[in-house]
């Protein structure tokens, strides 16, 4: 069984959506709902989080060498979009993954050219 990544954005548009069908969120739905907006916002890290730049982060990422046999890890700094090597060594030491410092900087570079900052 394969499974599917989403980020936050995708989480808030389906909550919305069903919200304005059913007209009404249970308070879990509720909670997952603001938890959402405030985490895909630029409130966050500074960058509004957008499904398609995550989908595009991912992909890129999920097809490193290193993130192949870790697509959870992939999903992870797609969300998170880690801009500073030391960032991305925080959510690798929370799986003990040890990687070298070019691999650090060449997902850290993925993801500012995605993202476009410089």
């Amino acid at each position: 069984m394969e499974r599917e990544y989403v980020d936050y954005a995708t989480v808030r548009d389906t909550l919305t959506t069903t919200h304005e069908r059913r007209g009404f969120l249970t308070y879990e739905q509720k909670m997952a709902l603001q938890h959402a907006e405030w985490a895909a916002s630029d409130n966050r890290n500074g960058i509004k989080t957008e499904a398609k730049v995550f989908n595009e982060i991912f992909d890129a990422l999920a097809q490193l060498e290193k993130l192949v046999k870790y697509p959870e890890i992939a999903a992870k700094f797609a969300e998170v979009m880690p801009i500073h090597p030391d960032d991305v060594r925080a959510v690798l030491a929370s799986k003990r993954i040890a990687m070298e410092t070019e691999e650090i900087e060449q997902i850290v570079d993925v993801i500012r050219e995605i993202v476009g900052i410089e």
